[in-house]
């Protein structure tokens, strides 16, 4: 279980498909996500202080849209609540089945139910944390709504979700502005301009950002009363929503 460097898009490719999480990705994704996601260790280490904060005893925590299950072992490293357990969960069977070696491969405790589904399909129940961490962007627009109404269902009263997003923004210039910012934070990492532009043409219609204030208002609606943004860097962004 050895993790390569990511070289998807070093090479120029005469034709671009659309990205897709496959063993390709799974080979090279914690050097991917760490080279290209701003901030990306820090959201996953406090995704495992909120969980100490806000689990509950005889409740579930869900990682929902796992990949490797990063998140995933945040959480199982700091719960201490009682009878808590974990349910990752991933559409792509690849992600899962790395996944489970790196679960085997941990020494914590608390039990961890990996699950290779999409999320739509899994129900949310008894929870007090739930994570999206980079998820709901790769998912079609008419659908979050009813995701998020459906976590919100599904959480205890004082439980969380936590939403990690690449966001967009409405004034032009401001937008330009961040993914320029964006793509040097890349570059500093030993991604080329080629890497950047081809990995961004793939990425086109796969992944689609919303401003923050979308997802606000989407956590509002679906009645979460408590909701902000707790860490933000360039186009990237986490939020904290409470049930009441």
């Amino acid at each position: 279980m050895t993790d390569q460097r990511d070289n998807i898009y070093a090479s120029p490719l005469a034709e671009l498909a659309s990205f897709r999480f496959d063993q390709q990705v799974v080979n090279v994704f914690p050097d991917m996500i760490k080279r290209s996601v701003p901030g990306y260790t820090t959201i996953i280490s406090m995704i495992g202080d909120l969980a100490e904060r806000y689990a509950r005893a005889d409740s579930r925590c869900y990682d929902l849209g796992c990949s490797l299950g990063a998140a995933t072992l945040a959480m199982r490293h700091r719960i201490r609540a009682a009878n808590c357990r974990l349910i990752a969960v991933d559409n792509s069977k690849a992600m899962i089945e790395r996944a489970r070696q790196v679960m085997a491969a941990d020494s914590a405790e608390v039990p961890v139910e990996l699950v290779c589904s999409d999320l739509q399909q899994v129900a949310i129940e008894q929870a007090s944390v739930v994570v999206l961490n980079f998820t709901l962007q790769f998912i079609d627009p008419a659908q979050r709504d009813q995701i998020v109404s459906k976590i919100y269902q599904g959480l205890v009263p004082g439980g969380v979700l936590i939403l990690s997003e690449k966001v967009a923004f409405k004034d032009q210039p401001h937008h330009d502005l961040m993914i320029e910012l964006h793509h040097n934070f890349k570059r500093t990492n030993g991604y080329s301009d080629m890497e950047i532009a081809q990995k961004r043409t793939a990425l086109e219609n796969v992944l689609i950002p919303e401003p923050l204030e979308h997802h606000r208002q989407r956590l509002k609606n679906a009645g979460f009363t408590s909701v902000d943004v707790w860490f933000q860097c360039f186009n990237f962004a986490s939020l904290i929503a409470i049930k009441a």
